[in-house]
């Protein structure tokens, strides 16, 4: 399990084929240093296994699934990727739960300065389908970040971005048009698959997230 909070900027120096198998090459400085085979690791919001690794890099194989859904089979080398490991059992919740569970992926629209301030408006693209999650001052993951929804208007989700995230992410590099990974929030995926149980099992659960204060 990941939190969104974002360790550190890696870049992708290919996409191939190996053993017929899709691996992934990521060069990063820091974090390859605590990765030992095996280990899980967030690439721009996909959880992945270190297969291969260097002293600067690491390599991860990808599924088919994976390949299909998320914007790895858009991205070419050269990419720059957000790195996260997963939470340790004693650390701090910084963000909100991220699985690394891609549900799809949108397109980056804009991110643009806000006048008079030093923050920044992202705009984001959601598929039509993802559109019921995502909710205002809701938790979305947009590349593996974690971050918070100011406002939503049909298929297009507003982020506030602070110049901090903007400095620690890929956000910079990303162009209009570019594919961004997302993964929604768990909760809501939860909760409406219960609401679609018979009328008095929904109830009682209900009732149940009520007193149990959700």
């Amino acid at each position: 399990m990941f939190t969104g909070i974002i360790e550190e900027v890696g870049r992708v120096t290919n996409i191939g084929h190996e053993n017929d198998n899709r691996r992934l090459r990521v060069s990063a400085s820091n974090l390859v240093k605590e990765l030992k085979k095996g280990d899980s690791i967030a690439v721009s919001g996909v959880c992945l296994t270190a297969v291969e690794i260097t002293p600067n890099s690491f390599g991860a194989d990808l599924a088919e699934e994976t390949w299909n859904r998320t914007s790895f089979s858009r991205i070419k080398p050269g990419a720059l990727v957000n790195l996260e490991l997963p939470m340790r059992a004693d650390g701090r919740f910084g963000g909100h739960i991220v699985q690394g569970h891609v549900d799809g992926t949108g397109k980056f629209v804009a991110l643009e300065e806000v006048p008079g301030a030093d923050n920044y408006w992202l705009r984001i693209e959601i598929p039509p389908e993802l559109t019921r999650y995502v909710i205002f001052k809701g938790s979305l993951s947009i590349e593996g970040i974690s971050l918070t929804v100011a406002k939503v208007e049909e298929t297009e989700a507003t982020v506030a971005i602070i110049p901090h995230t903007t400095e620690m992410t890929n956000l910079k590099s990303l162009r209009h048009g570019d594919p961004v990974n997302l993964e929604v929030d768990m909760i809501a995926k939860y909760v409406e698959r219960m609401m679609r149980g018979d009328s008095a099992k929904r109830s009682i659960t209900i009732e149940r997230l009520l007193r149990e204060g959700f």
